[in-house]
């Protein structure tokens, strides 16, 4: 039987007890609304259809950001780094909100304001409520606290991606962008590029090379950080082998293969090549040799150029480290010419 007590703030307090099941308890503003709370709870116990949601009303979403922030993060791969600015814009959203307040028209609030008033892009917004939905998760199967709402993110409109850069290396624009790479300023660029192309690796993962990872002879270059945190092994071609013996012959002391250590260094080491600097009537200002041509795109060549060789998708992935097949469609530009030649 419940318990109706009244208290002496006037309100009416009713507590269910039954045997295997938490004790609950809520005030009303009428003993006629705790009676009824009481016996619809009750029901709820007797039929097994009763849930305790008392934790998700009193833990607030910072607290549970924060935690995930803390003990999931430095578990993945390089500690999630960019989630965890991620995490601080989602405390700054929904840190007051409690999880059993959290529903759907706040994550979609969320999602309209970062697409329509904040402008961020659309793969942003998702990724943004990917980890919002993986935060929600890890409360409901991780941490044991039942989410009376479910997995709100689950329940809204994802911003819809545009479609994937298709931007490859037209006739001759191979040799141009090397010939211009020599005569840059890098001597690291060149050799780069040329990895990049023969063996479709990130821009990071090349850039993370070591020595002792490469083996010259079995023609393989182990890479133990990915993005997607699973090492992998990349077959090395015949032209990939050539620049490594040729950098071998003055190997570093700390074991790298290049001098470069930031991302951001080849990024703009690869721009100065694309789009020089050239002084004009006195002015200085960039000309663009090699339109919509971003270093990331040299993946997509490599990758697009694997099908072409005749690998199948699973031996692509391999290479690639792609993980989602979806996704790797996206980074695979086919030219139509090229199909045309093997349906004669």
């Amino acid at each position: 039987m419940a318990t109706i007590t009244k208290r002496k703030s006037g309100k009416w307090q009713a507590k269910v007890r039954r045997l295997g099941q938490p004790a609950t308890s809520k005030s009303f503003q009428t003993k006629e609304d705790a009676e009824k709370w009481a016996r619809a709870i009750e029901r709820e116990m007797d039929t097994h259809s009763y849930v305790a949601n008392d934790t998700a009303k009193k833990t607030l979403m910072k607290d549970v950001l924060e935690r995930y922030r803390d003990e999931v993060l430095p578990r993945l791969s390089k500690g999630a780094l960019p989630d965890k600015s991620r995490i601080n814009r989602l405390i700054e959203e929904f840190g007051g909100l409690t999880l059993a307040a959290l529903d759907t028209s706040h994550a979609a609030a969320f999602r309209d304001k970062r697409l329509y008033t904040e402008e961020a892009a659309p793969q942003t917004v998702k990724r943004e409520l990917g980890l919002l939905n993986r935060v929600l998760k890890a409360c409901s199967i991780d941490w044991g606290i039942h989410l009376p709402r479910g997995l709100v993110t689950e329940m809204i409109r994802k911003p819809t991606l545009p479609p994937g850069r298709d931007r490859r290396l037209e006739a001759g624009e191979e040799e141009r962008l090397l010939e211009a790479a020599r005569a840059s300023r890098s001597n690291e660029i060149e050799p780069m590029i040329i990895i990049a192309l023969e063996t479709a690796a990130r821009r990071g993962e090349i850039l993370n090379m070591r020595w002792k990872y490469v083996d010259l002879k079995k023609r393989t270059w182990r890479i133990p950080e990915t993005k997607t945190g699973v090492p992998r092994n990349a077959p090395l071609s015949t032209r990939a082998i050539e620049v490594l013996r040729t950098l071998k012959k003055n190997e570093r002391i700390d074991g790298r293969v290049w001098d470069l250590k930031r991302e951001d260094g080849v990024t703009q080491a690869f721009d100065r090549i694309c789009r020089p600097t050239v002084t004009v009537k006195g002015k200085k200002k960039k000309v663009d040799k090699f339109p919509n041509l971003h270093f990331h795109d040299l993946r997509h060549e490599a990758t697009s150029r694997l099908f072409e060789k005749g690998f199948n998708i699973m031996e692509v992935a391999s290479i690639t480290g792609h993980r989602d097949l979806s996704m790797l469609r996206r980074y695979t530009h086919l030219r139509a010419e090229d199909l045309a030649e093997r349906l004669k």
